[in-house]
């Protein structure tokens, strides 16, 4: 065991609301005569399975440093009480935000807190934090938010990648039984109230616009990796810096909370819960990995930024135009976007985006010429394309490659704009891509990729027409800076030791999915794709919990018809308790389709109890698009 400068203790405890729900905690504790801040982290995750490897490596490392924290569960998720919230939009977002600021307030009367509350969360339970902190000002003085959840739209776009696995993931854990060992006999009233109250979470959150990234309310350290889709929020929240202060991380990181940046964290909470200076806001506005060490810049967006346009019938060229037509025709087949990669990055290898040559040949391709020297890119790239008049909706997918002497395409950054092809729309329209950080080397060429579909990050469009520019009056822009110089050895990043997790046995399955697999049916003229998440197997905790879980993804397209596009996502979970002979499965499946003008929904939920069903529900939408 790691030795820490504060032994610590842990114990379960229940944390009740205003109206008689209590949601259950863990807490750890430093071993001390004086009050200590808190550091909470509330989600809705579940923290005696699902997150519980995670909570006992960070938790007892917090608390062992001085601060006691804390792992809540929110409502009608895990072992507390209550239903979730129906909705997956903003009144959901509030309802769990108006929780959490009665559990901080709760939590900073306690004779052995200070007075003084941090709070910690990644991804949902990241934006989470960001709006809690807006509600319980007098009590919370830091955030620490990792890859907060971003918009579900992409320049108006509806997103195909992350939709109906969403979906199926929300249901599942609000459909999950709390656990007879921290229950009781009660469990099982429990989760017939919870499987009663069910409502799929899918067409809220599709029908809903994105909601606006929540403002720091508290000094705040937000930091992700720079290909997951929380980065723009994450600069953003740079951006918006001053008072409060923000500091942001962009690094080389999947999805999720690096072991690496606990030690900043804790420099992040110590200064703002413990009125300790260790440095953290000599750190830069920004702090990012770039051509292979970590760099700063302060402020951000920094004075020396610079913005390099690239016309597109000059610097950057296309090959093959008609010069008896100014008008460049970008009609792409409808699997364009099967070598995307992942949506949201979680380190596997099949989650980067391969060589791009194959969707550059699917593409409009404009390439410049040789680099003389490197260009170094920080920031948000942005693409103004003057288009032809629609005569019906279109979608504009943008990809920014750097192609090496060889031919290898190597995917930079992209955007997606959607065009409602109205005829008052505007004759510009501006594509913003995604931020990022990285240098071009001498001899590279740029590549700016058009196509008119990107399945299946995206829904295709009604219509496989596609759009047509004029690259005379068409630019591309990037953000260009002095080569960044490495930063001082005391402030790049390091893992911590951390405590030993708990003895988790997995059993792989004998017949485990392939990460990513396509197939292109050539008669049908079919392409699809399977993917297989890292969650599946069985798991058995140390405290006799075996969990067990199987998920596939599916997508469907044919190459010439957009309205043949299909996702679907089937997920399965056990949970199994055999000392108790407690054993329950719950079954979700959510499925999309599309039509001109709505995507159509069908979702299923069925639980098991020892095999036997004691709940099962389909629910249909048709959801404008």
């Amino acid at each position: 065991m790691p030795s820490y400068p504060y032994r610590t203790t842990r114990e379960d405890l229940r944390v009740p609301l205003p109206d008689g729900t209590e949601l259950f905690a863990r807490l750890w504790r430093p071993v001390t005569d004086e009050p200590v801040p808190v550091v909470l982290e509330y989600s809705t995750g579940r923290l005696t399975d699902w997150t519980a490897t995670d909570d006992a490596r960070h938790h007892p490392w917090i608390a062992g440093h001085g601060h006691a924290a804390v792992r809540v569960d929110a409502r009608g998720h895990g072992n507390s009480g209550g239903v979730a919230p129906a909705a997956d939009g903003p009144a959901a977002a509030d309802t769990l935000a108006a929780d959490g600021a009665e559990v901080v307030r709760r939590l900073a009367a306690q004779p052995w807190c200070s007075g003084r509350v941090g709070l910690l969360g990644t991804g949902a339970a990241g934006d989470t934090a960001l709006r809690l902190a807006a509600l319980a000002p007098d009590a919370v003085h830091a955030a620490v938010v990792v890859c907060p959840d971003g918009p579900h739209r992409l320049g108006g776009a509806v997103l195909a990648a992350d939709g109906h696995t969403r979906a199926t993931d929300r249901l599942a854990d609000a459909a999950r039984p709390p656990d007879p060992q921290y229950v009781g006999d009660g469990w099982r009233a429990m989760w017939l109230a919870r499987l009663d109250a069910l409502e799929p979470p899918l067409a809220d959150w599709l029908a809903a616009p994105s909601p606006d990234v929540p403002a720091a309310a508290v000094p705040t350290l937000a930091a992700a990796g720079w290909s997951d889709p929380s980065a723009a929020t994450v600069l953003a929240l740079a951006a918006a810096g001053g008072a409060p202060a923000v500091r942001a991380v962009l690094g080389p990181w999947p999805h999720g909370l690096p072991d690496e940046l606990l030690p900043e964290a804790l420099r992040w909470y110590d200064h703002w819960l413990r009125d300790i200076d260790a440095g953290a806001l000599a750190a830069p506005a920004l702090r990012s990995w770039h051509a292979g060490h970590w760099s700063g810049v302060d402020p951000w967006p920094p004075p020396g930024l610079r913005e390099v346009h690239y016309g597109l019938d000059g610097p950057l060229r296309a090959a093959g135009t008609a010069s008896e037509d100014r008008w460049v025709h970008v009609h792409s087949p409808q699997h364009t976007g099967l070598d995307a990669g992942a949506y949201v990055p979680l380190g596997r290898p099949a989650d980067q985006p391969p060589d791009q040559r194959e969707e550059d040949g699917r593409s409009v391709c404009f390439d410049s010429r040789p680099l003389p020297e490197p260009l170094d890119l920080l920031g948000t790239p942005s693409l103004t394309l003057h288009l032809q008049p629609a005569a019906g909706p279109a979608l504009i997918a943008a990809r920014l490659c750097a192609v090496a002497p060889d031919g290898t395409s190597t995917l930079l950054t992209r955007g997606i704009r959607a065009l409602a092809g109205r005829a008052d729309d505007p004759a510009e329209a501006v594509v913003e891509l995604a931020p990022t950080g990285t240098t071009v080397p001498t001899g590279h060429r740029l590549r700016l990729a058009l196509s008119s579909t990107y399945w299946p990050w995206t829904w295709p469009g009604p219509e496989p027409a596609g759009f047509a520019l004029d690259p005379s009056r068409s630019t591309l822009t990037v953000p260009v800076v002095h080569r960044p110089a490495p930063h001082a050895d005391d402030l790049t990043f390091r893992s911590p030791t951390l405590p030993l997790p708990p003895p988790l046995h997995l059993t792989e399955p004998l017949t485990a999915h392939p990460e990513r697999v396509t197939v292109h049916d050539i008669g049908r003229r079919e392409w699809r794709t399977e993917l297989s998440p890292a969650t599946d197997g069985t798991r058995t905790h140390p405290d006799g919990l075996v969990r067990a879980e199987q998920t596939v993804t599916a997508y469907r397209v044919l190459t010439a018809t957009p309205l043949s596009a299909l996702a679907r996502t089937d997920r399965t979970v056990r949970l199994e308790r055999p000392a108790l002979g407690w054993d329950v499965t719950v079954h979700t499946r959510a499925e999309l389709r599309c039509d001109p003008t709505h995507l159509l929904a069908r979702t299923q939920v069925r639980a098991e109890e020892a095999g036997n069903v004691v709940f099962t529900k389909e629910w249909h939408h048709r959801i404008p698009r």
